[in-house]
C-alpha cells in the first residue's frame, strides 16, 4: 500500500536554510582575536549571557539591548555586534531550493526558528520569507522558543494542518523531540545533501 505524502513541512532558519552557525559565530571569534568557542561559552555557559540571550530570543530585549550588555561579556566592542556575529551566514541553495519544491507540489510550508530579532540586524534579509512560506513563525514575536511545545502549536495552527502530517528539520537534536511528542515526523539536519535525501525518501518526490 502507498504511504500518504505529508501535507506540510516545517523548517528552522540558522544551520538549515543557512551555512552553519557555529562556523560563522567562531569566524568572529577569530576576527575579534577571541577563543573560537568564546561566543559559545557565553550565550550557553555564562549565566549573564544565557539569561540574555534567553531574552532576546523571547523578544524581552531589543538587539539594541543585547549589543550593548553582551558586549562586555565578550570583551568587544558593542556596535553591531550581533551583525558581526552572523556576518558568516550565508544562503544552503539545496535546502531552499527543496523547501521550494515542496510548495510547489502542494505542501504547505512553514518557518519555525528561535529568533534574535530583525533590527538593526535582519538574519533574514535576502529569503524571501513572507513569499516562500505559508508560515512564519518566529520565537521573539511569541514570546515563546523552541523547544517549548507552545511555538510547534503556534506554526501548526497557522498551517492548518494536525501534527501527523507534518515534517519538520532541525539542526538540533534537542528541538527535534517536541515534534515527534506532537506527532510529527522529525529529521535532523545533517549535511544539505543528506538532508535533502532524507525530505525525499520522506515527502516520496524529487526535491532537488
Amino acid at each position: 500500500m502507498s504511504r500518504t505524502r505529508p501535507q506540510g513541512l516545517l523548517v528552522d532558519f540558522g544551520g538549515v536554510l543557512t551555512t552553519p552557525v557555529g562556523e560563522a559565530t567562531e569566524a568572529f571569534c577569530r576576527r575579534e582575536g577571541l577563543a573560537p568557542d568564546a561566543f559559545t561559552n557565553v550565550v550557553t555557559k555564562d549565566p549573564a549571557g544565557r539569561a540574555l540571550y534567553a531574552d532576546l530570543e523571547l523578544g524581552r530585549i531589543t538587539q539594541t539591548e543585547w549589543n550593548t550588555c553582551t558586549a562586555p561579556l565578550l570583551g568587544v566592542d558593542a556596535t553591531g555586534l550581533l551583525g558581526r556575529v552572523l556576518a558568516g551566514l550565508r544562503p544552503e541553495p539545496a535546502l531552499l531550493a527543496a523547501v521550494d519544491a515542496a510548495r510547489r507540489a502542494g505542501v504547505r510550508t512553514a518557518l519555525l526558528s528561535n529568533s534574535t530579532g530583525r533590527t538593526p540586524h535582519d538574519p533574514y534579509r535576502g529569503y524571501d520569507l513572507e513569499i516562500r512560506f505559508d508560515a512564519v513563525v518566529l520565537s521573539d514575536l511569541h514570546g515563546v522558543r523552541k523547544p517549548d511545545p507552545a511555538l510547534y502549536g503556534t506554526a501548526l495552527e497557522l498551517l492548518e494542518l494536525p501534527a501527523e502530517t507534518c515534517v519538520f528539520v532541525d539542526d538540533s537534536p534537542r528541538n527535534l523531540d517536541p515534534a515527534r511528542a506532537l506527532g510529527m515526523t522529525a529529521l535532523l539536519d545533517t549535511t544539505p545533501a543528506e538532508t535533502v535525501a532524507g525530505l525525499e525518501e520522506i515527502f516520496g518526490m524529487p526535491l532537488g
